[in-house]
């Protein structure tokens, strides 16, 4: 949540919204990917570095903006199935 000053003194809270940056790799519109990439990029930061390493939330922040809901559901439930 990001604070905003209002004229009469008093702070009004509203949500941040994660906006991912250009990445030069996915100049199309089609951000599939991009989507995929920050995913795969996300869990082998948090696997190398672990999940309290904090520049792996831009690449959280950027997959959850990027990719369906459903698409992340599905793949969760892949990485957790034996191969």
């Amino acid at each position: 949540m990001t604070e905003i000053d209002v004229p009469d003194g008093e702070r009004v809270t509203k949500p941040f919204k994660f906006v991912t940056g250009y990445d030069a790799r996915f100049p199309n519109q089609n951000q599939t990917k991009h989507c995929w990439q920050n995913y795969v990029d996300y869990h082998k930061c948090i696997l190398a570095r672990g999940e309290e390493f904090a520049p792996c939330r831009q690449f959280y922040h950027a997959f959850r903006s990027l990719c369906p809901g459903a698409w992340i559901d599905r793949w969760d439930d892949q990485r957790g199935e034996p191969t």
